[in-house]
């Protein structure tokens, strides 16, 4: 596969995870406006919008980026893959993030703007629990341990349903409804809608999210210690970008 220049690996991630976070923000503002007294129905029409959302874009963005739309995910891949050459570098890394942070709060702009609402109303909803940062943990863990096991076993063609059907099961079974993505979380507390969270909320799901990522290196690491060697294949197949 042809290498692609940084602007374009820039400007795929900085889409994706844009109309990603659309997709989670813009499905839960019209499933309050369809199911409003059911809120079990609301949390499944924007789970199962979500998780098909996520495998489409990954099928999209994939070939130029390697989809990842998440900063732990981007930071796994540097980190697992430095040693043997493989993965993203540190530039990339960080220009990653930023894009990142940057789509996902266009998304949440671009949604309350589609459904007629104030381009910007900081979020209301109050997520900071303990239980709720538990659930980031192993959402985030589990994300990371799935991609990177596709990757070692060769299998990351079917990245983008199997990410998919990991995040719309984790809404069900993880108490955070699983954000395990820090640009996502940041994305979310522009809206004060179904999917939003409270600014003085957000660094706590953060801050478990990169435990997250610690946990989810140390078992990748574990159960599958040549994963530095396949790091390239994260979300999807792409050329290695390290020096």
């Amino acid at each position: 596969m042809p290498s692609h220049p940084p602007w374009r690996r820039l400007l795929a991630e900085f889409l994706g995870t844009a109309l990603l976070v659309t997709a989670v923000v813009g499905s839960g503002i019209m499933a309050t406006t369809l199911s409003p007294n059911d809120v079990g129905l609301q949390l499944l029409e924007n789970s199962v919008a979500t998780a098909f959302a996520l495998g489409a874009l990954i099928l999209t963005f994939g070939p130029i980026s390697g989809a990842h739309f998440n900063p732990v995910v981007s930071a796994a891949d540097w980190f697992l893959g430095r040693r043997a050459g493989t993965g993203i570098s540190g530039s990339d890394l960080a220009g990653y993030v930023v894009v990142q942070i940057l789509g996902a709060i266009g998304g949440s702009i671009l949604a309350d703007l589609m459904f007629d609402l104030a381009p910007v109303t900081f979020s209301t909803k109050d997520r900071a629990a303990g239980h709720l940062w538990l659930g980031e943990v192993v959402a985030t863990a589990g994300l990371l341990l799935l991609i990177f096991a596709l990757g070692r076993s060769g299998k990351a063609a079917v990245a983008p349903a199997a990410v998919g059907a990991y995040i719309g099961a984790a809404y069900w079974f993880t108490s955070s409804t699983s954000f395990a993505n820090p640009a996502v979380t940041i994305g979310r507390a522009f809206t004060d809608t179904f999917a939003g969270i409270a600014p003085g909320s957000v660094p706590g799901f953060i801050v478990f999210q990169a435990i997250g990522l610690i946990v989810g290196i140390a078992l990748v690491l574990a159960l599958y210690p040549g994963t530095g060697q396949t790091a390239d294949d994260i979300v999807v197949e792409h050329p290695a970008t390290a020096a």
